[in-house]
């Protein structure tokens, strides 16, 4: 046996009990090999639906290997298909990145149904399996409420919530691809357009006028500024924050690092006194401690303090020896 099957066989029992209680609850998506705290730094491999995912991200992985990995993986179930995503280089790009399969599958979690594509326009899966604890919290407490699901990506937080009985959902997200597919994922639940819908904008245009504060912008002189779609005021019962690490628009600039705040505070104000925030910070090298008092003076400065707070998670197909999870995900009642 050598050094990588040894790894993925400890891995793979490790999850024996994980797997058999993620499977009687309806998910057939999950990671199978964490490599950053499983052995091998910058390798994953994921199950999602009939699909087998790999993916590299500091060196390629050799056929020899695939063909280990894949092997193993057929201990747990058969897959219709394997796809390896080499994104060792920069910008973790995939090194085909001009190669789009037709292949379509549907995964599950927690009974809720995803569409699966092992390569697409974009380069992340379609769904991120490390925030399906999340994604179970919010299946827990959005029965009833009015939610807000803020960068929504592919708009698994919105459909879940939907599917939990939300009286409404918002899902706003920059990319239409991305939002296409969170149709996709509505259509896939029989959710209709009076339970879930889409709003393709800037994070800061949208949610500053939920907000009731001032859209600002940067405008070079000479040029006109840049229309955005025009947004009623209005508060929510249930938000979920989950931004990228950094972006930068006309209207503003993510960066998780340097200025959380500026994500934080407009999703706040847009949050009913009352309610709940769910927020997220997935940048390994800022502390948990840190981050949460951060989150809490920017509570107190927006007049929105932070009456109590739930730290959530990862499951236990992400371990973590040290306990420091790269993602922090806090439910804040305010």
């Amino acid at each position: 046996m050598n050094d990588l099957q040894q790894k993925l066989s400890h891995a793979l029992d490790a999850r024996a009990d994980l797997l058999t209680s993620l499977h009687a609850e309806q998910t057939d998506c999950y990671r199978l090999f964490h490599g950053t705290n499983e052995g091998e730094p910058g390798l994953t491999v994921d199950r999602y639906g009939p699909q087998l995912l790999v993916q590299s991200f500091h060196a390629p992985v050799s056929e020899q290997d695939l063909a280990l990995i894949e092997t193993q993986c057929r201990q747990i179930f058969e897959p219709e298909e394997v796809i390896y995503n080499d994104r060792s280089a920069s910008n973790s790009r995939r090194s085909d990145d001009s190669r789009v399969l037709g292949t379509e599958y549907v995964g599950q979690e927690l009974g809720v149904k995803y569409r699966v594509r092992g390569k697409h326009m974009g380069q992340d899966p379609l769904l991120f399996l490390d925030m399906r604890a999340g994604r179970r919290r919010i299946l827990e407490i959005a029965q009833g409420k009015s939610v807000l699901n803020l960068f929504s990506y592919t708009c698994g937080v919105g459909v879940c919530a939907a599917t939990a009985g939300a009286s409404d959902v918002v899902n706003v997200d920059f990319s239409t691809r991305n939002l296409e597919v969170g149709r996709e994922n509505a259509e896939l639940n029989d959710l209709g357009e009076d339970q879930i819908s889409f709003v393709q904008s800037d994070f800061f245009t949208a949610v500053k006028q939920y907000a009731g504060l001032p859209v600002k912008q940067r405008v070079k002189r000479g040029q006109k500024p840049r229309p955005f779609p025009r947004i009623d005021e209005r508060q929510f019962d249930l938000v979920y924050l989950d931004p990228p690490r950094w972006a930068k628009s006309y209207f503003g600039t993510v960066d998780l690092v340097r200025d959380y705040p500026s994500v934080l505070k407009p999703s706040l104000l847009a949050t009913k006194e009352g309610g709940t925030l769910i927020c997220v910070n997935n940048v390994a090298k800022v502390p948990l401690d840190e981050w949460l008092d951060t989150v809490q003076r920017c509570g107190n400065k927006a007049g929105r303090p932070v009456k109590d707070y739930e730290i959530i998670t990862p499951e236990a197909d992400f371990p973590s020896p040290d306990g420091q999870f790269p993602l922090k995900i806090a439910l804040l009642h305010l």
